[in-house]
């Protein structure tokens, strides 16, 4: 199968090319730049700026499939809220739209869709796990734009046949993972006492090996098709149970001072970290048993076996 895979130098996209190769498929890869940097074995395209008016031709002809793993997540630069939104809009929203439409043009028959669980909300209720038939509670910008972008796709595919597929998953690891996730890795390294031994919340991660599996999975299952799939790895974990596996995987033992979450989410607060403390403190957990049963797919990665393989990344490269 030829298959067009969008945000090609990210860190789902690098990873589903490799997959997608090993797999016997004939790969594209959309690019913003040169073609630089991508899996050896691929087809770069330049495509420029994803937005309302990107041109498409170039990339879709003679395609089967999309993979769109592009987007906007934070501000790019942008300072203001405001600008951060229109981003939003531009990318995720208009940007998807416009690829889409091109898609189905140049006769693409099936279009997976890298969302977030965002779109179902920012944390779940405790021993309710999200769910694909959950209201969509977005917030913020971001998923607020994924939201807009999954109706739209809908709404594409019922008028032109488009096989839409969209993939949900939470945080995303492995290796070369930046932001927060690299930011605890970063604190264990160093032996920086940290005031969550008292956290007890559930959080579903997904590593990256397992995503590309079920991405790879959604492009050629035949029961998927119209679908919003929820990945996970399968076993959820507080974030003192995920500090102290990070810190075992690299031989040390995590200090966690045990600060009740109130306290925590309090102290956080106060010093404008009120979203991270929420990432922190609350329960985020995704029920994958429908993903499982209707596709028969188990994560093939333990998440054991994923965070060891996350932190000996980070340990060589840093």
């Amino acid at each position: 199968m030829k298959i067009l895979v969008t945000g090609a130098t990210g860190l789902v996209g690098g990873a589903l090319l490799l997959h997608l190769l090993d797999s016997g498929h004939e790969v594209r890869a959309a690019l913003r730049g040169d073609g630089g940097g991508v899996a050896p074995g691929c087809q770069p395209v330049r495509v420029g700026e994803i937005g309302p008016e990107t041109a498409w031709g170039e990339a879709l002809a003679g395609v089967e499939a999309v993979v769109h793993a592009a987007g906007c997540v934070h501000g790019g630069g942008t300072k203001s809220e405001f600008a951060h939104r229109a981003r939003c809009l531009a990318v995720n929203v208009d940007g998807t739209i416009n690829l889409a439409r091109q898609a189905v043009a140049a006769g693409v028959r099936r279009f997976v869709f890298v969302s977030t669980i965002k779109v179902n909300g920012e944390f779940s209720e405790k021993g309710r796990p999200f769910t694909a038939e959950d209201l969509p509670r977005p917030v913020g910008a971001y998923a607020l734009s994924k939201q807009a972008a999954e109706t739209g796709l809908r709404r594409l595919a019922g008028e032109s046949g488009l096989e839409v597929v969209i993939v949900r998953p939470p945080l995303v690891y492995g290796p070369g993972v930046k932001a927060n996730f690299q930011t605890m890795m970063r604190w264990l390294k160093w032996g920086v006492p940290l005031p969550f031994g008292a956290i007890d919340n559930r959080r579903s991660l997904v590593a990256l090996d397992n995503l590309v599996d079920l991405l790879g999975l959604c492009l050629v299952h035949p029961a998927v098709a119209g679908q919003i799939i929820l990945a996970a790895d399968g076993e959820d974990l507080s974030t003192s149970q995920l500090l102290r596996r990070l810190a075992g995987a690299m031989g040390k033992r995590a200090l966690l001072v045990p600060v009740p979450a109130n306290i925590v989410a309090a102290g956080m607060g106060l010093c404008g970290l009120g979203d991270e403390a929420r990432r922190l403190c609350a329960d985020l957990q995704v029920d994958i048993g429908p993903t499982t049963a209707l596709l028969g797919w188990r994560p093939p990665v333990s998440l054991h076996t994923a965070l060891h393989k996350t932190v000996r990344h980070y340990l060589q490269s840093s």
